[in-house]
């Protein structure tokens, strides 16, 4: 067993970002500049955009969040957005999710100008990312290709199986996994919670990536030997032994899986940080588009 590590491959990305971004100031343009939009007081949402504004610091890219009380009417958010969307000064812009439940989260991502869509979820970029057309691509997605890429594991004609649909991962990496591309070119089937058979299913696949939401729910006996696993769920589990208080898992039985694959990632430090990586990618790409 190898770990897919995500820490060293972003680091990677983020060096190659950086450098960019370096060539744009010293011709004196100014530097890319990505904002967050955080709505309410979630624990994970906030952790998150801090990990990104640090990231952003890091590559030289600009960095703003607009933090709003939980109590912020879904007319204010969209405020908020057509305001960022005629900001010239920023380039790419994300609104933060989960939202709290008063706000409908598809009208705020419509209200997204796609040009600034950094996050790669409204409809115009999704119809692109599903014909191969240029696109932002979803930051999750994009992160696992890149950490495939980055440790040459082969995709082409390997069955690779998804678990969870989501538009977020699961939906939009099963296309991609099945694009002409490289990573890609893979025979995809996308199964979800109303599977049947699914052990027997996974067991098939070459290339395993999951995302239910369901901390360690694959085990040994549904990964086939010299499988590929890439786990993209992240949650915190309560452990009296740590000094947190917690530990955090993942979609899959880490210690019991690893024993049998041939590559897998860790959580933490899997595709959380590709994730992030992916989005600062995109924000460059917006910067260069908008010049």
């Amino acid at each position: 067993m190898k770990i897919l590590d995500g820490k060293l491959t972003s680091a990677a990305q983020k060096r190659e970002i950086a450098k960019k971004v370096a060539q744009l100031i010293d011709n004196d343009i100014r530097a890319p500049h990505l904002v967050a939009v955080l709505v309410g007081e979630d624990g994970a949402s906030q952790t998150y955009v801090t990990a990104k504004e640090k990231a952003c610091i890091s590559v030289g890219m600009t960095s703003s969040v607009y933090r709003l009380p939980a109590k912020t009417t879904e007319k204010e958010v969209l405020e908020m957005v057509n305001f960022l969307n005629n900001d010239p000064d920023v380039d790419g812009f994300i609104v933060q999710l989960p939202l709290p439940k008063h706000i409908d989260e598809q009208k705020v991502i419509e209200a997204i100008s796609p040009e600034k869509d950094v996050d790669g979820f409204h409809p115009v970029n999704v119809g692109k990312m599903v014909l191969g057309l240029d696109s932002y691509l979803p930051a999750t997605p994009a992160g696992i290709l890149e950490i495939l890429k980055h440790y040459q594991i082969e995709t082409e004609g390997k069955h690779c199986v998804v678990v969870g649909r989501s538009n977020i991962v699961g939906m939009p990496i099963s296309i991609m996994m099945g694009q002409k591309r490289n990573p890609g070119n893979a025979t995809v089937t996308l199964c979800h919670s109303k599977t049947r058979n699914l052990a027997e299913i996974t067991r098939s696949a070459d290339i395993l990536i999951v995302a239910i939401g369901s901390p360690e729910f694959i085990t040994a006996q549904m990964v086939k030997e010299g499988a590929v696993v890439i786990d993209v769920g992240i949650h915190r589990i309560a452990d009296a032994t740590t000094q947190s208080g917690f530990k955090l898992k993942g979609d899959v039985a880490f210690d019991e899986v690893a024993q049998k694959v041939s590559w897998i990632t860790p959580v933490p430090g899997g595709v959380g940080p590709m994730t992030i990586a992916g989005l600062l990618a995109n924000t460059l790409k917006a910067a260069q588009k908008n010049r």
